[in-house]
Order: structure tokens, then C-alpha cells, then sequence
């Protein structure tokens, strides 16, 4: 429950997300950005929280050490009445769930896995799986859906094999993730999906502990830094991290330039996309802890706070013309990982896959062409991250 400061009352707008026919960003963070200070509202899941809108403030917000992103804190929100972000105590090694110092153990021992000269080394590993993911989808016709053949494999092959998950439990790694990032789901369905997640997991390490491959879980379980149960909540925290969130971009991105061509090939193109589309607009979830001030406005410690990064990223005070996609306006500056001490450790391999996925799909496929037309394409409104559940396509 949030504090009484921040109780539902007559001056709390109601918010959701995302509703069908509405282009996303929606236009009211527009209207919210104009707003003097923050703005009061009520979530699907009865919290009421402020809502930050502009990039100084929800850059701000990230790295204010009075704000938490610790769930266990009293008033930390949630964004519907079911599901919401798990504990550290409930799952042992998700670390975006703790402060510092908890929180620097983990990100110290993952760092050097995620550096940008590692990711560099991945390329041909990543153009590989590009390679013989558009293999397949070739294999069956002259149709596909972008998403399940294409968006969902490549990321879900790419994490799978830096963790050292074999490739034939891609499928069981889908079907558990997309369970947990539907805001439809029930507690029951997203505990029962996270339960086998770990329980797969553990068995998994273990593993690896006693046969070591040259894969991040070896590497983790053989340097003693993380006990078993906090690398299992790891491995599932980067798995879905990895997975859901990359598949999402690549999806939403092949539609933009294939209604946009002259930027395929652009590199620019990528961080242009990541600014435009914003996926994880609603994960940086945040809890008051101690009193501090926010765009003029006084915000008390269990107060639940929400740093929108799509409104950040559409800041026309940062970014001329911020709803146009502009490859060639400069996009850094943009909190599409977050930002500060939980800014995402995998950035730069989800750049690398929408590079190569691009590059790839556009050079090997030219026909590539959307087979409905844009109206019918069935985006993500019922989850956490936005994206679309299907592209069919035709070549």
C-alpha cells in the first residue's frame, strides 16, 4: 500500500499503460510533461504513485539514492493487481531488485561477461544464429510470423548459448518468459512458471559446476562469488532480460524499416529505435525511502514513484520532433536501459543482435514485406514491455 501522502484521492489521474488504437507513446505524456512538477495517479492495481515524464527528472529519479527499486520496501508499486516485481528474498540473485552494496555484488561479478570488447567477440557467434535462423523460416515457404520465426529465436539462441542452455529447451524458455511479462497472467501462472524456471535452472548449474563448459553459468559457478541458489536467479533474470525485451525491439524495428527503407543499413538506425520505441517504458519501478525532492515536489519516503522512460525519450526538450523516427538525429542521451547504477548490463548485446538482425534479414530477404496491413498488426497491449505478439510477413 502506498503512504496516505500519496493515497488514491480526487486528484489522481487513472493510468494505463497502453490501450488499443492509441499510438504508444500515448498523447498524455505529452500533456503530463506540461504539467508543473509531477503528476499524482492511479495505477490498474489500485497504488497510486507520481508519474515522471521529463528526461532531467526520470534521470533524476534513477540515481537518486533516496529511491529504491527494492520491492520489499513498503509502498513499492505495482503496475496491475496480479504480478509485480519479485523480491530478492523470493528469488535469490535478482539483482535489480537490491541497492547498493547488495546490489554491487552482482553487477561486479557479471561486468566483465558484458564489457563492449566481449560483446564485440560475440559477432560471429551472433551472425551464425542470424544466419541459420533465417535459414529455417526460409525452408518452409514464402511466409512467416516475424515474431515467433524471427524476433523470438535469434535473442532466445543468442542468451541460451551465453548461459550455456542447450538449444533444445529454447521453446520451454519462451513459453515460461512470455508467462512472466503478460500482465494478463495470474500469481499462480507467474509463480508456477518462475518455479520451473528455477527448479531447470538448479539442475542446470549443477551441471556445470561438476562439467564447466566456457559459458557464463561455468564461469560464475566455478569462481565461488555467488552461491548456487543467487546464480539461479541470475541465469533467470538474464534469460528473460535477454530474451523478451530484444524480441520485442527487433520486431517492432523490422516494421518501422520496412515502412522506412532508406535507413536499413544506417548505423544509426539501431539507437534511433531504442529512443522511438522505448519497449521497457513501465520496468523501472520505484519506492521513496527517504524524503526528497523531485521536480519541485516534495515526495515522501513510501511514496511509490514511476520514471516513464518513453516519456523521457520523447522529450522534445532533448529530442527535436521527438515522435518522428530520425536516424539521423543524435539519439544518445536516451534511457532506454535505465539509467545509473541499474542502467542494464546487457545493452550492448542487444544492440549487436539488432544490428546483425537487420543487416541480415534485409540483405538475404529483399522481397521481405509485411503481409496485413498495419492496422491489423496485433500490438502488445496486455504486457509489461511493449512489442507484437505476431508479424506475418511474406517474401
Amino acid at each position: 500500500m502506498t503512504s496516505p501522502e500519496a493515497g488514491a484521492g480526487a486528484d489522481a489521474v487513472p493510468f494505463v499503460l497502453r490501450r488499443p488504437g492509441v499510438p504508444f507513446p500515448p498523447p498524455e505524456y505529452d500533456e503530463f510533461r506540461g504539467r508543473p512538477g509531477l503528476v499524482k495517479a492511479a495505477l490498474p492495481s489500485g497504488d497510486t504513485v507520481w508519474l515522471v515524464t521529463r528526461h532531467e527528472e526520470v534521470r533524476q529519479v534513477l540515481t537518486e539514492p533516496r529511491i529504491s527499486s527494492n520491492p520489499a520496501h513498503r509502498g513499492f508499486p505495482a503496475p496491475s493487481r496480479t504480478g509485480g516485481v519479485p523480491t530478492a528474498e523470493e528469488v535469490p540473485g535478482w539483482f535489480v531488485a537490491l541497492d547498493p552494496p547488495d546490489h554491487t555484488k552482482f553487477r561486479k561479478a557479471l561486468i566483465p561477461e558484458f564489457t563492449v570488447r566481449r560483446i564485440r567477440s560475440l559477432r560471429p557467434a551472433v551472425e551464425e544464429i542470424v544466419d541459420d535462423t533465417i535459414d529455417r523460416m526460409l525452408a518452409r515457404g514464402d511466409s512467416a510470423d516475424l515474431v515467433e520465426d524471427f524476433a523470438l529465436s535469434v535473442p532466445s539462441l543468442v542468451i541460451s548459448s551465453l548461459l550455456g542452455v542447450p538449444k533444445v529447451d529454447r521453446g520451454f524458455f519462451e513459453a515460461k518468459t512470455k508467462v512472466l511479462v503478460t500482465i494478463g497472467s495470474t500469481d499462480e501462472e507467474r509463480d508456477d512458471a518462475s518455479q520451473q524456471l528455477l527448479r531447470y535452472l538448479d539442475r542446470l548449474i549443477a551441471i556445470k559446476t561438476k562439467r564447466p563448459g566456457d559459458d557464463l553459468i561455468s564461469k560464475l559457478a566455478g569462481d565461488g562469488s555467488l552461491s548456487p541458489q543467487e546464480l539461479s536467479g541470475v541465469a533467470m533474470l538474464l534469460l528473460i532480460a535477454g530474451h523478451e525485451t530484444t524480441a520485442n525491439n527487433i520486431a517492432l524495428g523490422a516494421v518501422t524499416l520496412l515502412e522506412d527503407p532508406q535507413w536499413i543499413g544506417d548505423e544509426r538506425t539501431v539507437e534511433e529505435l531504442l529512443r522511438y520505441y522505448s519497449v521497457a517504458d513501465l520496468v523501472a519501478l520505484r519506492v521513496v525511502v527517504e524524503d526528497v525532492e523531485i521536480g519541485g515536489r516534495l515526495l515522501r519516503a513510501g511514496e511509490g514513484v514511476v520514471p516513464l522512460v518513453a516519456g523521457a525519450n520523447h522529450d522534445p526538450a532533448v529530442f527535436a520532433r521527438p515522435h518522428e523516427f530520425d536516424p539521423s538525429r543524435s539519439a544518445h542521451g536516451h534511457v532506454a536501459f535505465g539509467y545509473g547504477i541499474h542502467q542494464c548490463l546487457g545493452q550492448n548485446l542487444v544492440r549487436l543482435e539488432m544490428d546483425v538482425a537487420y543487416r541480415k534479414l534485409f540483405s538475404r530477404v529483399p522481397t521481405l514485406r509485411i503481409a496485413v496491413p498495419l492496422e491489423e498488426l496485433p500490438f502488445k497491449y496486455d504486457g509489461v514491455l511493449f512489442g507484437l505478439h505476431a508479424l506475418p510477413v511474406r517474401w
